[in-house]
């Protein structure tokens, strides 16, 4: 992708939809069809006005024959896009706001967890990966970047399946972020999400504490330099050292193991709507919000619709013979 290049560069608008918890194979769909918009538009300049994109949308139509869905994704690329423009302070409006394809919506199809069952996904994960994996077909070095990987992973897992935050969110952790004495951990939003200070379950104390005093240490010997980040990443080659790394590859491997426990698991974007889905009917709307680190109350409000006991009852009350 061309567009402002020079001024911007793709990496830093990469970075952005990583800070929100995007693949990699869908920041590279999001990449694919702003080059075909820019393209077609002819022109590099970041000035774009909704009359150019209700054109574009029409083009897909009539031009390319693409369904409404098809089209809806595009204007979702767009809309990426024009927001992170917006955002920096390059735009001053989003052209793609309230814009919006009919026909679109659909429902979330994909099983939601409740907290027992998201406990017992993280129990059997121990099991399986951490406390009787066997590791005797590795060499003694690679035995022990294996265990300590995955008892990072743990800790990790732990905070996805308990505090409910997005990738990108682990990435940015620091050790003074951890708080142990007040059983608290903050939160750096980003530039989407909110910052917040999250409470830390009992349970998960042990992990903490057995992580910071035992398994951190040792994964600072691989570092060329020191780093107050909470977790780290290991050399590719054991005889190397890394400057801290990205957890990537631990995301990756957690989510192939976890679908290997169950079978319903597709990935920590439905862990997360699980908890929201959650927290709204123990807690409410508001309290919903600043836990999930939503800016706006209206991204909670989406999550409503996962909801569907509050709404049987309503049912229930106005139509009692129903």
């Amino acid at each position: 992708m061309k567009t402002k290049e020079t001024t911007f560069g793709v990496s830093q608008f990469i970075s952005y939809l990583e800070g929100k918890g995007l693949a990699k194979s869908t920041q590279r769909g999001i990449l694919f069809k702003l080059q075909m918009f820019f393209k077609w538009a002819k022109t590099e300049d970041i000035q774009i006005t909704k009359p150019d994109i209700l054109k574009y949308l029409e083009y897909l139509k009539n031009r390319k024959g693409y369904q409404n869905i098809s089209r809806q994704n595009h204007l979702t690329a767009l809309n990426h896009y024009f927001t992170y423009l917006y955002k920096v302070g390059e735009t001053s409006t989003n052209p793609c706001f309230f814009l919006k394809i009919r026909g679109t919506e659909k429902r979330q199809m994909y099983k939601l967890y409740s907290c027992e069952e998201l406990d017992t996904l993280f129990d059997a994960y121990y099991q399986l990966f951490v406390r009787n994996y066997d590791s005797s077909k590795f060499t003694k070095t690679a035995r022990i970047q294996s265990q300590l990987c995955r008892e990072r992973n743990a800790v990790i897992l732990s905070i996805l399946l308990n505090q409910g935050v997005i990738t990108g969110e682990i990435e940015r952790m620091k050790i003074s972020d951890l708080d142990l004495t007040k059983a608290v951990l903050k939160i750096t939003g980003g530039i989407l999400g909110a910052d917040r200070v999250l409470p830390i379950k009992a349970t998960q104390m042990g992990l903490f504490i057995n992580y910071l005093q035992n398994i951190r240490p040792q994964f600072m010997e691989y570092q060329t330099k020191e780093t107050d980040k909470l977790f780290l990443s290991l050399p590719y080659s054991p005889d190397k050292k890394t400057d801290g790394g990205t957890l990537v590859r631990a995301f990756c491997i957690l989510s192939k193991q976890l679908k290997t426990i169950d079978k319903q698991f597709l990935n920590f974007q439905q862990v997360r709507a699980s908890l929201i889905t959650f927290w709204l009917k123990t807690y409410g709307l508001r309290k919903a919000q600043y836990l999930a680190g939503h800016r706006c109350v209206s991204t909670t409000e989406k999550y409503q619709i996962n909801n569907l006991d509050g709404l049987i009852d309503d049912i229930n009350k106005l139509h009692p013979l129903l």
